[in-house]
């Protein structure tokens, strides 16, 4: 399977909420740049890539998480970025 088809199957198996969620956030990314690539992974993880990684998404039981590489060198003032503080790169 091709890594986009690998992300299809990821949510179309989310039959809830967060299948649309990240349904949505996928159709997003995409639009953001003609020239971003799906990836797959970290033993199941969508990742999506220009000139390296930009952005990992998972669904948990509770919440769809996005991680950013190199989130933590951007600046944040109204507060999006909940978690990750700490890191060096990823957040």
């Amino acid at each position: 399977m091709t890594p986009s088809q690998h992300i299809d199957q990821m949510i179309a198996g989310l039959i809830d909420w967060r299948g649309d969620t990240l349904a949505g956030i996928r159709k997003t990314i995409l639009a953001a740049d003609p020239d971003i690539v799906e990836e797959w992974k970290w033993m199941g993880s969508p990742v999506w890539c220009l000139d390296g990684n930009i952005v990992v998404g998972n669904a948990h039981k509770d919440k769809v998480k996005l991680t950013f590489s190199h989130g933590a060198s951007l600046p944040d003032p109204d507060n999006l970025f909940n978690n990750g503080f700490g890191g060096k790169v990823w957040r």
